[in-house]
């Protein structure tokens, strides 16, 4: 008989034989299961599965840590970078107004009041206004690359928008736009001001030059030609503002009509009539009022008191012209 079959079926008298297969089969079952179920050796970082929730927390803590020291260093760098783009683009603006006075006998570009009104010209050094609704002007760079400095540019209308100029309505917004085409102005007392200026004195400013050629500025590195004009306070090209003392003879009724940007760190982009540019840090809060549409509530009062409180707008005037 098969010892398989003896096994399995055993006589009942024998029982060492029973005994010997119970103990085979326990043997057996044993193995098998220590068989399915050991895993292979490995080192305890090979083991691991993954972090522990406390390291992940202390991970987490030094991400925010380092994020609280770099963050604001990599703002203002960005800052930085934007300031310098816009000086750029101001120098850019007054090489070509150069230029522009190189090739028609010593006379400056037009610069032409139009805010407010429908006139439009291209003989102009830009042919539009900025507004807060959706006009054409905003995003037509025909209005640049049509007017008269737009060929010294070789039509690039980047260089007449600041890069941190973003400032926008919901309707443009709404519309699909990223920005407006135009942050810059130029001095009102610099170049032909059309009916303003046909006497040959500006009526805005009377008591000072106005200059129809390159060649009447003293002191050109002291005339501002380009300014980065708050969103709120740009529309056409004519950056304005009036020295009232001649005509009132009294401090308290100085005011703003145009405001300068203040995006550069509380800073404006200048370029001057020798061609370089720097920013120019604003001394009070009245001088800055956030880049935001219908911010600035023009014209700005400038209050009396306490003394110093005109000091950005003495240095406006200051850098516009000469007196008479």
């Amino acid at each position: 008989m098969p010892f398989k079959h003896f096994v399995r079926n055993p006589p009942e008298y024998n029982g060492n034989l029973i005994l010997i297969w119970s103990r085979i089969d326990v043997i057996t079952m044993t193995m098998r299961f220590w068989h399915f179920t050991k895993k292979p050796y490995s080192p305890w970082f090979a083991r691991r599965s993954g972090f522990t929730l406390i390291e992940l927390l202390t991970v987490i803590a030094v991400i925010a840590i380092l994020a609280a020291i770099l963050l604001p260093a990599l703002s203002k760098a960005k800052m930085r970078s934007q300031g310098i783009f816009c000086l750029n683009n101001t120098r850019q603006l007054t090489l070509a107004w150069q230029l522009y006075g190189d090739d028609h006998d010593g006379v400056l570009p037009y610069n032409l009041g139009m805010a407010g009104s429908s006139f439009r010209t291209n003989i102009n050094w830009v042919n539009n206004v900025m507004t807060w609704d959706l006009s054409p002007d905003n995003t037509n760079p025909a209005t640049i690359t049509a007017a008269s400095l737009g060929s010294y540019v070789s039509g690039a209308t980047s260089i007449f928008h600041c890069p941190s100029d973003h400032a926008l309505t919901g309707v443009q917004i709404a519309a699909g736009w990223d920005h407006r085409l135009r942050s810059y102005s130029m001095n009102a007392m610099v170049g032909n001001a059309g009916t303003f200026s046909a006497s040959g004195a500006n009526v805005n400013n009377p008591g000072y030059k106005q200059f129809f050629k390159a060649t009447q500025i003293p002191q050109p590195t002291e005339i501002f030609i380009f300014v980065d004009e708050h969103p709120d306070s740009i529309n056409d090209g004519y950056f304005l503002n009036k020295d009232w003392t001649g005509a009132y003879g009294s401090y308290d009724s100085y005011e703003w009509l145009h405001l300068p940007a203040s995006y550069h760190n509380f800073a404006a982009a200048f370029s001057f009539a020798d061609g370089h540019a720097s920013l120019h840090r604003w001394s009070k809060t009245t001088t800055a009022p956030p880049p935001a549409p219908y911010a600035a509530n023009l014209p700005v009062q400038i209050p009396a008191t306490p003394p110093g409180e005109a000091a950005d707008f003495y240095w406006i005037i200051s850098h516009m012209s000469i007196q008479n």
